[in-house]
């Protein structure tokens, strides 16, 4: 298991998938579907680790230009996890848009995948928006 802010921003390179660190626990089946195709799989816990720390390194490995694709996978409805699906809006805050790669995010719920849409993740923020929303 290879801890994302443990990890050399230089040994980072191809499709990267940066997993929550519980779900390879707590979706096994699925996990082990998701992990094929990946030449580099990192770790993140939100719980223990501060989002800010996390969104730096991953600009840092970003910026060596040797990454070509960007997932980030998580449980469902963890507070914390769902953190590490609002680092891809920071990053293309921080950095120049023609540096980055693809970027996705995926939840993993009872062992099915979910590509979740920026828009989702954009509206999910905005608990004004959501409330009119669902009120309405």
């Amino acid at each position: 298991m290879n801890n994302l802010l443990e990890t050399n921003i230089y040994d980072v390179k191809g499709n990267v998938l940066i997993s929550g660190t519980c779900l390879a626990k707590m979706e096994p089946k699925a996990y082990k579907k998701i992990i094929k195709g990946y030449d580099t799989i990192l770790f993140l816990c939100l719980e223990k680790e501060h989002i800010n720390m996390a969104i730096t390194k991953i600009c840092g490995m970003l910026s060596t230009k040797k990454i070509t694709s960007l997932t980030f996978a998580s449980v469902n409805k963890s507070p914390h996890c769902t953190q590490m699906h609002y680092i891809k809006h920071e990053i293309k805050r921080v950095m120049k848009s023609d540096e980055l790669p693809v970027i996705k995010d995926i939840i993993i719920q009872d062992n099915k995948v979910y590509e979740i849409d920026d828009e989702v993740l954009k509206t999910s923020k905005d608990l004004v928006r959501l409330t009119d929303l669902l009120t309405k």
